[in-house]
């Protein structure tokens, strides 16, 4: 499967968002996540399923000053 993360096209084998996330090492509590634009929140993302060129939008955050 071929998705849009954060910019680039990537080919994936992950099926969700949950396991897009674990295959990136991207886990945790204070990441948020987007698919085509719309917010998907953290309890949804197991149940979130890609399509083929789904964009998807992974927001750290970040600290500085």
């Amino acid at each position: 499967m071929h998705l849009i993360i954060n910019g680039e096209t990537q080919s994936i084998a992950a099926k969700t968002l949950s396991q897009l996330l674990a295959a990136l090492d991207h886990e945790g509590d204070w990441l948020a996540t987007a698919a085509n634009g719309e917010l998907v929140h953290r309890e949804d993302r197991d149940e979130h399923i890609f399509a083929d060129y789904d964009r998807i939008e992974i927001l750290t955050p970040m600290q500085g000053g």
